[in-house]
């Protein structure tokens, strides 16, 4: 007695079979061929609102971190920076009260740009290498509107500033910036590495990072104020332990372990840090592996 199993559908469905699935094959490579050649060409424009909408009630584990009110638009422990394809804007966000935990930026709201994390310490001469080797170029991603980036300022090198705190002062330097001018903490990150003190140091003094915050544009006066009275710095406390304990929301990592940690859509960037070529191949890498999806 012979078996046979379910019965082959007719020649002619097999082959409408086959040209639906490499129509279909043919689309989703269209897709990602056109999210790349976006990406590198410039113009993909997220626009202001989609850059604002993005945070989510996904709640940070607070690891027992000391409580201290955080500065607005950190509700991340991070500031999110995006552009409508010509001017940089930071997404708005209330300060979060001491006893609060953080909420972790919903990505999903930014599915056609790369989304670009940087934890860094801006003693750290290998963040200042990362930075002067891709900072124009995640500079110009975001202000075309093809990526966003989000700085969380940690400080973990605190003990090669000979006694002055420069780690905790500078992180605290940008919580100030991102407080009460957001939409100049790029600049202000780009000035902050341009003006990088050697490790081993006392680095910048309060009145010098105040200047350098000008430098980049910064025109509040309560910025100073913020800056020499340390306002953050319990804050800058909190989130670098949060940032060392995980977990790293959006992430395939559980923790920071060193700086810089940068992540593009997720994923954690390897490479060098000093070839602007391997990162822009990683970004593009990432883009075409999301796309379509």
């Amino acid at each position: 007695m012979s078996t046979s199993g379910p019965a082959r559908p007719p020649k002619k469905d097999r082959r409408e079979e086959a040209r639906e699935t490499a129509r279909l094959m043919r689309a989703e490579q269209v897709k990602r061929d056109t999210r790349r050649r976006l990406f590198l060409r410039g113009g993909i424009g997220i626009g202001l609102l989609a850059v604002v909408a993005i945070v989510s009630l996904v709640i940070v584990n607070n690891v027992n971190a000391p409580a201290a009110p955080g500065p607005a638009n950190m509700a991340s422990d991070g500031i999110l920076l995006g552009s409508d394809g010509t001017t940089v804007s930071a997404a708005t966000t209330t300060a979060l009260e001491a006893d609060a935990d953080p909420v972790a930026t919903d990505q999903t709201a930014l599915a056609d740009t790369a989304n670009i994390v940087m934890y860094v310490d801006y003693l750290c001469p290998i963040c200042g290498n990362f930075e002067k080797t891709n900072g124009e170029q995640i500079t110009s991603w975001v202000t075309a509107g093809n990526a966003t980036v989000e700085i969380h300022p940690i400080s973990i090198l605190d003990r090669l500033s000979s006694g002055s705190k420069y780690a905790t002062r500078a992180a605290n330097a940008a919580a100030c910036v991102a407080n009460y001018e957001p939409d100049t903490f790029l600049a202000f990150n780009t000035a902050m590495f341009a003006d990088q003190p050697a490790e081993n140091t006392t680095g910048l003094t309060n009145d010098e990072l105040a200047s350098v915050a000008e430098s980049a544009g910064v025109t509040s006066t309560e910025v100073a104020s913020c800056i020499t009275d340390q306002t953050y710095s319990d804050w800058v406390e909190a989130s670098t332990q949060r940032a060392l304990a995980g977990p790293i929301p959006n992430s395939d990592i559980d923790t920071v372990e060193g700086t810089p940690t940068v992540l593009v859509n997720g994923v954690k960037y390897a490479g060098s840090n000093s070839d602007a070529t391997a990162f822009e191949a990683f970004v593009t890498e990432q883009m075409t592996a999301t796309g379509g999806e």
